[in-house]
């Protein structure tokens, strides 16, 4: 079934500009109260206010009918920034970082991301792929339906193929969009000499023979790349027609931001060090501020400075960063709830921050990350009758309905809400 509609709902369509959204339009959420929404093969056919008119009912035979009795229905999370295809377990680390030990301080003893390459290099590209349809399931019935997800754990031209053909394997199993980014420098591999000529000369442009125009992202940090390291990349990879993004400022503000402003870069992410005039310069640019509040969480209690982003006038979005070391949540409502009370961000920016604004990093903004009329039918049904409760629930269950491209892929229903035929 990739058709039905739904009444009775306050509807969050989010439409407006095709571009980023920030300042006031960061938290126009384009509401309709007491709307219904027409899905027809997979598509959002129509959007308006009270009820559809008996010439459309007519014309609509046995087209299912969710009655939403109030409910909010809003565009399904775009998660732009995961790397949700690892092998392995870091649980070890977990407990160390539980007794107190730094995170840096793990990954110089060869923990932390070195750990779980070593793992994914040991998997098959078939266990990868099982273990990736496995955590996409788990966040489909969170309300996720675009997911980004990042290499970045082989370090080997070999080992990084394997991880983009598993992603790529996967995308075709499930109805979610899929994303794949290359992220070969993720940290430098102790045991590769020149392996930074490596992965710019060799690696990244086996990559982009196999997968072409695909994003290129680096980790630029104390322990792993260098500004300089991160710059000749990136300039490899503009040559080679890759879109680029940054991890950086996470621990140390090295610096890297005005770099990858100037050189185009779609989005930077972290920024939890950032310093005010890189922030000031940010704002000034197209390129969006992808914030991972799970990390603070999990880590350190550090958190990028939401409030001050924002109101200087950056675009933002923000993601779960879903990995095995520095934030295993697969939950963009977690993410939203965090994102309001650590970032300060609002309810309405932090929505779309996980819808349209993530669809913008990832160039999607014409499929999906709105309800609008031509696009594909991904939304959410959420229960509730107030949009404010996704930031105010922690940990709490997830949509009553999720569809992907007019496919109901999560169902849950109560004594009033039905699905129904039409007769």
């Amino acid at each position: 079934m990739n058709s039905f509609i739904i009444v009775n709902a306050r509807i969050l369509t989010l439409a407006g500009e095709n571009a980023p959204r920030r300042n006031e339009f960061l938290a126009d959420l384009g509401i309709i109260e007491n709307g219904f929404l027409s899905v027809q093969d997979g598509v959002i056919e129509q959007i308006a206010q009270g009820l559809p008119d008996e010439d459309f009912i007519n014309n609509h035979p046995e087209v299912p009918v969710v009655d939403a009795n109030g409910r909010v229905l809003m565009p399904s999370f775009v998660d732009c920034h995961t790397h949700t295809c690892w092998a392995g377990s870091r649980l070890e680390e977990f407990e160390m970082g539980v007794r107190g030990v730094p995170y840096l301080d793990i990954l110089a003893q060869g923990g932390g991301i070195m750990s779980t390459v070593h793992a994914v290099r040991e998997a098959s590209q078939e266990d990868l792929c099982f273990n990736v349809l496995g955590r996409l399931g788990l966040m489909a019935s969170q309300g996720t339906t675009t997911v980004e997800i990042k290499s970045g754990y082989g370090l080997t031209t070999e080992s990084e193929l394997k991880m983009l053909r598993s992603i790529h394997d996967a995308s075709q199993d499930v109805p979610q969009l899929i994303v794949g980014t290359f992220l070969g420098a993720h940290a430098i591999d102790p045991d590769q000499e020149n392996f930074v000529d490596i992965v710019i000369h060799e690696t990244l442009p086996a990559i982009v023979q196999e997968f072409p125009g695909i994003t290129c992202d680096a980790y630029c940090e104390k322990g792993a790349w260098s500004v300089e390291e991160t710059t000749k990349l990136f300039k490899k990879a503009i040559e080679l027609d890759c879109p680029i993004r940054a991890h950086l400022d996470q621990f140390n503000p090295l610096g890297m931001l005005s770099h990858a402003v100037e050189l185009g870069a779609k989005s930077v992410d972290h920024l939890e060090h950032s310093t005010d005039e890189e922030l000031k310069l940010l704002a000034k640019s197209d390129t969006i501020a992808v914030l991972l509040p799970a990390s603070g969480f999990c880590l350190n209690d550090a958190y990028p400075r939401g409030r001050f982003i924002a109101d200087i006038g950056c675009p933002i979005a923000i993601a779960t960063n879903y990995n095995p070391g520095s934030a295993p949540s697969p939950s963009m409502p977690f993410t939203i709830s965090l994102a309001c009370r650590r970032l300060g961000l609002t309810p309405a920016e932090a929505i779309i921050a996980s819808t349209f604004n993530a669809a913008c990093v990832l160039n999607l903004q014409d499929k999906v990350g709105s309800l609008e009329v031509g696009k594909q039918a991904d939304l959410q049904l959420l229960d509730c009758e107030d949009e404010r409760e996704l930031a105010w629930h922690v940990a709490s269950g997830g949509p009553l309905l999720v569809s992907i491209k007019g496919e109901i892929v999560h169902l849950l229903t109560d004594g009033d809400m039905e699905l129904e035929d039409e007769e």
